[in-house]
């Protein structure tokens, strides 16, 4: 049978954490998806990127943002907040905001963008669409997150594989989601480390 998001996320959340504190093994939570990037103690924070023009505060706590755009290709986008010593932070503020289907950012309500806050073993996921590409980017996701008590890293998140990735002056392969396909859509993994 083959895999769905939803079983890669069903794997995702029950695997245990090992000592209930490193995730080295747990990050491993579907064999195919490896940290991303690997994290080692001492490691530098998640790189930042730009935010660009399309950001908006406040928006609304919700992880499910396919409804906001059903025609668009499903994915699942997933991780673990880790601190640069690799152990899992709870309680952080994850906010995402994209570009729809046809490559357009909602400018008025709160269309594929929400926030939602780490759980108690520093996961997050995120239900949406592929952004469609538009002039003069490459495909990616936009993302802040905070640590509780922390200071904001506002990066991009982007697809391995696209033509335009090598052209997008903020395309970093650091920033690269590991990406598998489903029989129901797209999952993308990425860990950051904060």
């Amino acid at each position: 049978m083959p895999s769905t998001r939803r079983s890669l996320l069903t794997a995702f959340l029950t695997l245990p954490l090992i000592d209930s504190a490193r995730t080295r093994a747990f990050a491993q939570a579907a064999p195919e998806l490896p940290l991303t990037p690997a994290c080692d103690d001492g490691d530098d924070p998640t790189l930042e990127r730009e935010a660009g023009p399309f950001f908006k505060p406040n928006s609304p706590l919700k992880r499910d943002l396919y409804p906001d755009s059903p025609h668009g290709e499903r994915i699942t986008v997933a991780g673990v907040i880790l601190d640069t010593r690799c152990w899992p932070l709870s309680g952080s503020l994850v906010e995402i905001w994209q570009a729809d289907e046809k490559g357009d950012y909602d400018s008025v309500g709160f269309r594929l963008r929400g926030h939602q806050f780490s759980d108690t073993q520093g996961r997050w996921w995120f239900n949406t669409i592929v952004p469609a590409l538009y002039p003069g980017r490459t495909r990616h996701f936009h993302f802040k997150v905070q640590r509780p008590g922390g200071r904001v890293i506002t990066t991009q998140l982007y697809f391995p594989g696209e033509a335009r990735n090598a052209g997008d002056r903020l395309f970093d392969e650091a920033l690269l989601l590991n990406i598998k396909q489903t029989g129901d859509g797209k999952f993308g993994r990425f860990d950051f480390v904060t």
